[in-house]
């Protein structure tokens, strides 16, 4: 079950992040179209884009995630015995799960505050608080997903990165 979740979790990040991206190109050629032709830009086109720049780097931590591929330092690799890997690689997940559901927490805290103020787009006449909704949405879904990996390490990804392939992973 944890598995099915993880792989339907990763295909709506991607389809997300996909069509979020899609929405920040479109805009910003469009933005310079109407710069070329008219000399005028679109006056929603910059907030517009930031929103979906917004969308794409949340979910985009999620892709990441799911592939193995998010930022760690690497530096420290080596240090330890490579036989206490299964329980540091548990200990990086159960902490990266803490981490990303705290910062979920005060994404959260900051999408309520929002709500309650009636915060609006100084350029755009909408709300902000769905485009902040993403930040703890993604970050909790982050969490989620490393919580799964410190509690079933089969289902974490190997990290492409790794100078022994064998020691990125939790088999």
């Amino acid at each position: 079950m944890a598995e099915r979740f993880l792989q339907a979790l990763g295909r709506i990040e991607r389809i997300i992040t996909t069509i979020a991206f899609v929405l920040l190109i479109a805009t910003i050629f469009l933005d310079v179209f109407s710069r070329e032709i008219t000399g005028v830009g679109l006056h929603w086109a910059r907030q517009a884009g930031v929103y979906a720049n917004i969308v794409v780097v949340m979910f985009g931590l999620g892709v990441a995630s799911a592939g193995g591929n998010h930022l760690r330092p690497r530096f420290a690799d080596n240090w330890l015995p490579v036989s206490w890997n299964p329980v540091i690689l548990r200990l990086q997940d159960g902490l990266m799960s803490v981490f990303c559901l705290f910062a979920g927490g005060a994404g959260a805290q900051l999408t309520w505050e929002s709500i309650q103020l009636g915060e609006r787009s100084a350029l755009l006449p909408i709300l902000i608080w769905p485009i902040l909704l993403v930040i703890p949405l993604a970050f909790f879904l982050v969490g989620i997903r490393h919580a799964i990996y410190a509690c079933r390490p089969a289902l974490t990804p190997r990290d492409p990165l790794a100078v022994n392939p064998g020691q990125a992973s939790h088999d």
